[in-house]
């Protein structure tokens, strides 16, 4: 959230290891979201109602600028993993922009599951205000039908479950970090999370704890009844579109008032094991903090990183119109290449060389279709593509990560091109997980050019392509490509020649101020 000139971030932490366990409220809080002073945690375990961990939450900010918390606490440890209930917390003191110090009132819980799942009943969003009343969601299921259940209040205090639920879905499981927001049907700039005047859309968003991807929906939001319902052409389910087919979890967007801008932020794990995670000390990283709004086609969401990241951007090497042949490699020197910002747009002259979709790849699973291509395919030479950039490069190849587009011809003469962030050659340990994360990126090909931005730190590679339509982030743990070892190359496999009419790299200097 936003208060008094600082960006806040609370998130879940285990003070005594890089596992699992022991949960609190973290809290750090910046500036410009690229430097953070890291203060002690806001929300521990401490009372009936959170005494076996306070799990993850929203916060709200009420008239007069006064903020307030709602998070899941734990009462008991069983039924496993946690008796779950809802719970509020206020600061101690408004005039501290920091917000240093939070209490929470003994009138907790206020929300206590009746006749939902208490096993599985948490992670409560930012509220909004209509006719009269606050209204919350909290995410559940019961048996495998994914539930958001409405809670409404006059005080914020005392809440009222409505008699229906705000969405479910059958077949989907437990939904995690529900998050719902207005969107403006028009440009860029973001809504505050109760507006309802003027051309707005809705989205809703849930994190899946069986496939640990999310999905959101676009739509409309009933104010009468109190009900979500999903745009027809949106696929609600688990082959739903994401905001990111890569490692992208747990995520949660607030309502910027200083930049009128809605922030998306989500959550990379580790796909490496407990062993190494315990060996370095730390495990699971926040991603760039991103823009979000809606395309003008209405179809999907669009995503950037924010600009102040930017502010980081070092050395630059700056090239255009640049062919690359089938099998040709061009390497990128004079930065600092595992820990860059890249920006390429690709061209070429003819649609004619695209691969044929196979028809096969129908039978595959559509909640991961692109992934299930982008493992057989790989970078294997292709006709239009495979073409991109090898990132995290080890210098005789043993170890990279490409990521890259390839497109592909349909029976009924369309095109759909599939962007992939390939980990299965990142790293010589067998021991972390490679994924060939990939998504189809919904774009009139007719133009004859793609773009892609990627941006590297180290372990991670988060890649946007054609201005943030479709957006991969993958977990990479290198052990020949490190640091000053790490290489950096355009490449292209296809028999369709490519040209990089603009390509910008920068080295990214580190923030100064760290958490």
């Amino acid at each position: 959230m936003y208060y008094k000139g600082y960006y806040h971030l609370f998130y879940q932490y285990n003070p005594k290891g890089a596992v699992w366990g022991n949960i609190v409220w973290a809290h750090s809080v910046s500036k410009d979201m690229i430097n953070w002073i890291s203060l002690k945690p806001a929300i521990i375990p401490s009372k009936p109602f959170d005494k076996y961990g306070c799990w993850s939450g929203s916060a709200t900010i009420l008239p007069g600028n006064k903020p307030v918390i709602l998070y899941t606490g734990i009462i008991a440890k069983k039924p496993k993993p946690g008796y779950q209930v809802q719970n509020y917390a206020i600061p101690a003191n408004y005039s501290d922009p920091f917000l240093k110090e939070w209490i929470k009132p003994d009138d907790n819980p206020i929300v206590k599951p009746t006749h939902e799942n208490a096993s599985s009943f948490r992670d409560p969003t930012t509220a909004w205000f209509n006719n009269g009343r606050w209204k919350m969601i909290v995410g559940s299921k019961h048996n495998h039908r994914g539930i958001a259940y409405l809670y409404r209040s006059r005080d914020f205090v005392k809440w009222t479950k409505a008699k229906h639920t705000f969405h479910d879905k059958p077949d989907t499981g437990m939904w995690e970090c529900p998050d719902f927001y207005p969107v403006s049907t028009c440009g860029t700039n973001g809504l505050e999370t109760s507006a309802l005047v003027g051309g707005v859309k809705h989205v809703f968003k849930v994190s899946l704890d069986a496939t640990r991807f999310e999905y959101y929906t676009i739509g409309t939001y009933n104010t009468i009844k109190d009900k979500y319902y999903p745009g027809t052409t949106f696929v609600d389910g688990w082959a739903g579109l994401r905001y990111d087919y890569g490692n992208f979890y747990a995520s949660k967007t607030f309502f910027d008032p200083g930049q009128n801008r809605r922030i998306l932020w989500g959550w990379a794990n580790e796909s490496s094991t407990a062993l190494e995670d315990t060996t370095k000390g730390w495990a699971g990283i926040q991603l760039i903090p991103r823009m979000v709004w809606l395309h003008p086609s209405g179809k999907q969401l669009m995503q950037w990183p924010i600009h102040e990241l930017e502010s980081l951007r070092g050395d630059r090497l700056h090239q255009t119109d640049v062919t690359l042949n089938k099998g040709e490699m061009l390497e990128v020197n004079g930065i600092t290449v595992a820990q860059a910002d890249v920006e390429v747009t690709f061209t070429f002259s003819s649609l004619d060389e695209a691969e044929t979709f196979d028809p096969e790849w129908s039978k595959l699973p559509s909640e991961n279709l692109a992934m299930e291509i982008c493992g057989i395919k790989g970078t294997k030479q292709g006709g239009l593509g495979p073409f991109g950039v090898l990132t995290l490069a080890s210098k005789k190849l043993e170890e990279y990560t490409p990521v890259f587009f390839r497109v592909f011809k349909t029976l009924d003469n369309k095109h759909k091109i599939l962007m992939c962030s390939d980990a299965t050659h990142s790293s010589l340990n067998k021991k972390v997980y490679k994924p060939p994360f990939a998504g189809f990126v919904d774009v009139d090909i007719g133009k004859k050019k793609l773009s892609l931005r990627i941006l590297i730190d180290h372990s991670v590679v988060e890649s946007f392509g054609e201005g943030g339509m479709t957006v991969i982030t993958s977990r990479v743990y290198p052990t020949l490509a490190v640091g000053r070892n790490a290489h950096l190359y355009l490449f292209n496999n296809g028999t369709e020649s490519i040209t990089l009419e603009k390509f910008n790299v920068w080295s990214m200097n580190s923030p100064h101020v760290m958490n």
